[in-house]
């Protein structure tokens, strides 16, 4: 009878708009999830009988067929934390743990990551971050994995070349006596001074004497204090290396040469004999014009550049992460090194994956295999360290939303009151 027909098909407008109801509410309740992304409710009709022909087909209600995630990107959030990371772009950081009793990786919009005890990236339920692991050298390995912050001290390196540019003042005057280690600095015309490491990572201040010997020529003395070197006296200065420096009449230098003092030294408690070469530039005899390094112009002698390749140990004082997942430590020694790039993981089908809850999505033979690889290539988007991505929630349109499904129930609750006052009817007619 069609108006026990009518009683079922508002039942099933009814569950069908409850059900569209939970969707909406779970929408709303996640407006704040980082990295949460809000599902659309899809109906579908129902057939209950069909007559002889089309025109004679009676449906039989609706029914919740389908809920859809809605993948839209989520606004960008800045945060103070330098391992909040977002993606901007498709892909999912990839984890890795034990959630909901079961173990293997997970994926997730949502970078809420810290560093752990041990110095892996973690998010807020200690599931570890998948990533490419560094070597000491700072290169990049290929196999995905536990991403770790490490080593959390780089060790010390020890100086085996120094640079100096400086210019040396072609009105000098040769010195009245030959240069002394004892008196150097009243035996020459100019000094630069430049800190050196030993295998220790103790810094050596070496300070460099000029004095000129002869028309666009001078002689160079690397001195240090006696007390840091073995066999030398405390306070009186050692001398370490020594070469001469010739110029052509255009003030460009034109050829460099090591003396007879060997670079080689004995640093207290280090590496023996640690070789330091000292470079001036690239001399006209090398090849070069001369003008890179050190000059011999008429202006006052004065130091242009001062560098050497060690350091002494340090520690991780911060971490930077690129928009490739790069991510790069900074270290108390000012210097900086590649500790691990970030994993990111695509799919053939987004909307195959499978909701495991707490922000986590696990992959289904409908979603295909996890491709693995860096971001901001294909398929991938890159990574903004600093910030967090939104949910994607319009509470608007959930509000829109929300009263149309309460409308929709409403409205099938009338037809289940109608027919049911229908059928009462028809029962009094026995009566």
């Amino acid at each position: 009878m069609s108006i026990l027909r009518t009683l079922n098909t508002g039942a099933s407008g009814l569950t069908a708009n409850g059900e569209a109801l939970g969707v909406v509410s779970d929408n709303i309740a996640n407006a704040n999830t980082i990295g949460f992304k809000r599902s659309r409710a899809d109906f579908q009709d129902m057939i209950a009988s069909s007559g002889k022909g089309e025109t004679k087909q009676i449906g039989g209600g609706s029914k919740l067929g389908a809920v859809e995630t809605m993948w839209k990107q989520g606004a960008l959030l800045s945060t103070d934390s330098e391992t909040d990371l977002a993606l901007s772009g498709e892909g999912f950081f990839v984890v890795n743990g034990i959630a909901g009793g079961v173990s293997g990786n997970f994926y997730s919009r949502a970078g809420q990551f810290h560093l752990d005890k041990d110095g892996y990236v973690v998010n807020v339920d200690d599931l570890k971050l998948q990533g490419y692991s560094a070597d000491s050298r700072g290169q990049v390995m290929g196999t995905p994995g536990d991403l770790r912050i490490g080593p959390s001290a780089l060790p010390a390196t020890s100086t085996s070349g120094v640079n100096l540019g400086v210019n040396l003042d072609a009105n000098s005057k040769i010195p009245a006596a030959p240069f002394d280690p004892l008196n150097p600095a009243g035996t020459s015309n100019f000094s630069s001074s430049v800190t050196v490491y030993d295998s220790l990572g103790n810094g050596h201040q070496i300070a460099t004497y000029f004095n000129k010997t002869g028309v666009n020529s001078f002689d160079w003395h690397a001195v240090v204090d006696g007390a840091e070197v073995t066999g030398g006296i405390a306070g009186e200065p050692f001398e370490g290396a020594n070469g001469t420096l010739t110029f052509d009449t255009n003030g460009a230098l034109d050829t460099e040469a090591v003396g007879a003092i060997a670079s080689s030294w004995n640093f207290n408690g280090a590496t023996a004999a640690q070789a330091i070469n000292f470079d001036f530039g690239t001399s006209i005899a090398e090849g070069g014009t001369g003008l890179d390094g050190t000059t011999n112009f008429a202006s006052p002698s004065t130091t242009n550049a001062a560098t050497q390749n060690g350091y002494g140990a340090g520690a991780v004082s911060g971490i930077n992460v690129s928009a490739d997942g790069i991510i790069t430590g900074v270290f108390t020694n000012g210097q900086r090194r590649t500790l691990g790039q970030v994993a990111v993981a695509s799919f053939r089908s987004v909307d195959g994956l499978n909701r495991a809850g707490q922000g986590l999505w696990t992959e289904t033979p409908d979603s295909g295999e996890a491709l693995m690889g860096a971001a901001s290539t294909v398929g991938r988007g890159a990574v903004v360290s600093g910030s967090l991505e939104q949910s994607n929630v319009d509470i608007g349109r959930e509000f829109v939303d929300l009263i149309g499904f309460q409308r929709g129930f409403q409205a099938n609750s009338k037809v289940i009151q109608t027919a049911d006052e229908m059928y009462g009817e028809l029962v009094n007619l026995k009566r």
